[in-house]
């Protein structure tokens, strides 16, 4: 199975996406969108954001844990990470980033 963005609504009526890789698992979440173009416009600038290893924001929780955030090029957060137990494991979510977003498909689920 490809890599796919999942454009759907959240309990509170907004519209978010999540970039799942091959294998279903999360790499990547949005913030939530009023609008729905808003989310697809954020799923646009992740795909044309995801190749520049600059903006990626690599922090570390409070509790220890490694995560990511891709910025777009005026410096807004257009998605983060789950939390990593290793900064390895961290770095591979962003290479499976950098290597799946730009072509990834669409899954549209708001109905």
């Amino acid at each position: 199975m490809a890599a796919k963005f999942e454009l759907y609504t959240d309990n509170a009526g907004e519209f978010r996406f999540r970039l799942k890789a091959g294998n279903g698992e999360n790499i990547l979440s949005s913030e939530g969108y009023k609008q729905k173009a808003s989310a697809e416009n954020g799923i646009e600038s992740v795909k044309k954001n995801a190749g520049d290893d600059a903006r990626y924001e690599r922090k570390e929780t409070s509790a220890g844990k490694h995560m990511f955030n891709l910025k777009a090029t005026n410096g807004q957060v257009i998605g983060t990470s789950q939390s990593y137990t290793s900064a390895s494991s961290r770095d591979n979510g962003i290479e499976s980033v950098k290597t799946n977003a730009p072509e990834a498909d669409v899954d549209d689920q708001t109905g």
